[in-house]
């Protein structure tokens, strides 16, 4: 738990039910079985690959997105681009937490990944209880079936944000996503209208459209 505890100090960790995620959900259960020193991996601060011209990402920048998210409980969340599970997870616990019956949607469009990202989450039993819901397809397009979504979170970068996702955003609800090389925040009001922040000088894969 020491990469943990040095995400609180640093600053990036601050709320305590996200910080109870990270304590929950262990990363070493996330990366690839087969990777070398794989319980020290875990514990760096570091994106590390996963296949496919994939990563994990680095613990401090899953923090700082998920602070800036703030999912809560009995939220609905749609996570674009789940890779190994690990922010399907993490977001999982957050919306659970109380007995609460929140729910992520989870889209990969890379079906090997998707499947090895969906039987990590399933270690925790939160495709059992149907707290995640696993899709294979266009994470561009969203998940209409399941919207509007509380908070939308994405972990591949897009030029733009993408309507639908916007679409698909209740009144009230956050987008936090990288947007070339920054990472945006994007909240709703109730006239329908989008307010923007960025912050600068984060890296992520590309977002790709199309199955």
């Amino acid at each position: 738990m020491a990469l943990i505890d040095d995400l609180i100090n640093a600053g990036y960790l601050k709320t305590p039910r996200i910080i109870a995620a990270f304590r929950a959900i262990k990363r070493k259960d996330f990366l690839p079985p087969d990777l070398p020193h794989r319980c020290i991996a875990a514990e760096m601060d570091e994106a590390v690959a996963i296949g496919f011209a994939q990563t994990i990402s680095q613990p401090a920048t899953v923090a700082f997105m998920l602070e800036l998210l703030q999912p809560r409980p009995g939220d609905k969340i749609m996570d674009i681009g789940y890779g190994s599970g690990w922010t399907g997870a993490l977001l999982a616990h957050i919306v659970s937490q109380n007995g609460a019956r929140g729910k992520v949607v989870a889209i990969e469009r890379i079906k090997p990944l998707a499947e090895f990202g969906k039987e990590n989450i399933a270690k925790y039993g939160f495709v059992k209880n149907r707290a995640v819901q696993c899709v294979i397809g266009d994470g561009s397009k969203g998940y209409l079936p399941q919207a509007p979504y509380d908070r939308i979170l994405a972990s591949a970068a897009a030029p733009s944000v993408p309507p639908a996702w916007e679409a698909q955003l209740k009144t009230g609800g956050t987008i936090v996503a990288p947007v070339q090389n920054a990472l945006a925040k994007i909240e709703k009001s109730r006239n329908n209208t989008f307010s923007e922040t960025r912050y600068e000088g984060f890296a992520f894969v590309p977002l790709v459209q199309g199955s």
